[in-house]
């Protein structure tokens, strides 16, 4: 029986990231999925596990002699090379621009072997395309040629990095169908998805991948019954779900749609003549998603409280707050209003006996612990957020028996029950280990794209952020002081 297995391996990514993998064992009869977000190092351990990554330390041993991979990346760059060769002087003279056939690209590492190629044809379905060019095939169609492509070396191991990506339900459907022939043979499979829900019913054993690390693996049926990994799995199916609405949507204060929520000109702040924050020029426009990045000590902190209203030097600054200029006569409560608040300090502070429900209710009175009657309204506003969270079974138990993550969503839940202008997360990621840093990302990008809530998302590192985040305002060392870099960001 063959295997593959990594012990303590760090690998090479480039030269300020490294891919972690602690304990992985392949066996020949296993079939795996290892699944992750974007940014999660999916593709790098692909190339890993096919022992394509510098090994910077632990051990990778393989007695695989045959191990295949085949990704996305793989089929679009084949297709390019086909096009660009009719571009090409290749062609011959007279010759027309006919491309390479599905039969010579299976065929083009394992030449003359007609029969093979046309036993793996049939296997995939795909019998009619051989004579046709291989550049006219559609994603699903030339993913199978290189598919088969690949297994005609008769590989031992077979990697397969996403391939139900940009197929439709049927095309993925088909496609599974004829992997689950692979992993009944002497083939071992491995497949690297973005989804749960990708994951077939053949696979037994999954890994979960978060921040370039493997963060647990196990028996596919163990693994999917964690709390956690439920509940990762559970976000897939909110894509078109609405979150709950508020419960006095005329208590709402309107605000013009076509103004920026902050807006900050030459912003001075100090202390005993020691600069915080140093000629700031800052404004967050409608539909804009912001992170702030930078060292503790740099002003963060200092800048948040100015947009809280919390900050006496507010008075003094060119500073606009939701349509109204700072000491206008609005008071500090006219300015919180429009603000759902979450930060580390706070979920240390919510000591008081309580559960994800009640948890859920203070947010409606802006308390830490609930001490007056809830409407049937916001009880049920409640059950439905309880519902969107996936925490529905866990209702009524202990807030603090939850995982740290799943605490820090009842509180990000609690800040937006109001559906504020303005959410504030400073340092939401803080104290949480890779899975749960997972599940909060994830889940604040669920809340963040169904609502019309903005994002202030604080941070030290910039590779924190969730993929809602439109902007950053990063403060960069500048001698005694901080100088102020704002990007926008690549969709």
């Amino acid at each position: 029986m063959s295997s593959l297995q990594i012990s303590q391996g760090s690998f090479r990514l480039n030269d300020t990231r490294v891919l972690t993998l602690n304990d992985v064992s392949i066996a020949t009869g296993q079939s795996w999925a290892f699944v992750g977000a974007n940014g999660s190092g999916k593709s790098a351990l692909a190339h890993a596990l096919a022992g394509e990554l510098t090994l910077l330390a632990g051990e990778r041993r393989t007695d695989y002699r045959r191990i295949a991979r085949l990704s996305l990346e793989q089929v679009q760059r084949l297709v390019e090379e086909e096009w660009q060769r009719a571009n090409t002087d290749l062609l011959s003279p007279g010759e027309d621009d006919t491309g390479s056939t599905a039969a010579e690209i299976i065929q083009q590492q394992q030449h003359h072997d007609n029969a093979r190629c046309q036993i793996l044809a049939d296997q995939f379905g795909i019998s009619q395309l051989l004579t046709r060019r291989f550049k006219y095939l559609s994603t699903g169609e030339s993913r199978k040629v290189l598919l088969c492509q690949a297994l005609m070396a008769r590989p031992d191991l077979l990697i397969l990095d996403e391939p139900f990506d940009g197929l439709d339900v049927a095309s993925r459907k088909q496609l599974s169908e004829r992997l689950a022939g692979l992993a009944d043979n002497a083939c071992t499979l491995v497949l690297i998805l973005n989804r749960f829900e990708d994951i077939p019913d053949y696979i037994d054993r999954v890994g979960i991948l978060v921040d370039c690390a493997l963060t647990c693996t196990g028996s596919r049926q163990s693994l999917l019954a964690e709390a956690l990994v439920a509940q990762l799995a559970h976000l897939e199916s909110l894509q078109d779900l609405a979150l709950p609405e508020t419960d006095s949507p005329q208590q709402q204060a309107a605000l013009p749609a076509d103004q920026p929520l902050i807006t900050l000109c030459d912003g001075v702040v100090s202390y005993q003549d020691r600069p915080i924050l140093h000629h700031l020029d800052w404004q967050v426009a409608p539909g804009q998603h912001w992170q702030i990045v930078g060292p503790n000590g740099a002003g963060k902190s200092t800048l948040l409280s100015l947009v809280t209203g919390d900050h006496p030097q507010g008075y003094s600054n060119d500073l606009t707050l939701f349509g109204r200029r700072r000491g206008s006569g609005e008071t500090i409560w006219d300015i919180k209003r429009h603000i759902g608040y979450v930060s580390s300090s706070l979920h240390l502070d919510y000591r008081v006996s309580a559960s994800p429900r009640s948890v859920i209710l203070s947010g409606f009175f802006d308390s830490i612990g609930v001490y007056q009657s809830p409407s049937e309204r916001q009880q049920q506003l409640t059950r439905q957020w309880l519902r969107l969270l996936g925490l529905e079974s866990q209702a009524d138990a202990a807030f603090h028996g939850l995982s740290w993550g799943q605490q820090r969503l009842t509180l990000i839940a609690r800040a937006l029950v109001k559906h504020p202008a303005l959410l504030i997360l400073d340092e939401p990621l803080q104290g949480l280990d890779p899975l749960n840093r997972q599940l909060v990302r994830r889940w604040i990008d669920v809340l963040i794209g169904q609502g019309s809530t903005q994002l202030l998302f604080v941070s030290h590192h910039a590779e924190d952020a969730p993929e809602c985040i439109t902007h950053r305002l990063t403060f960069v060392p500048d001698g005694e002081r901080y100088r102020y870099q704002l990007e926008t960001l690549d969709a």
